[in-house]
């Protein structure tokens, strides 16, 4: 999804379930971190996008 001209794409690959440590198994994020995504500024997208990059097996 799309937010503004130069916000980077949610993460978001619409296969929510989270597992019991509530974490996404589509997209690896916490349930803390799919909440804080509107919240964040583009370049804390931008790190938030760089560490889930990380943790995608």
């Amino acid at each position: 999804m799309q937010s503004g001209l130069n916000e980077p794409r949610s993460p978001c690959v619409a296969n929510c379930c989270l597992d019991l440590q509530d974490v996404c198994l589509g997209c690896h994020r916490t349930h803390k971190e799919i909440l804080a995504w509107h919240k964040m500024s583009r370049e804390e997208k931008i790190a938030h996008l760089a560490d889930l990059a990380s943790r995608t097996p």
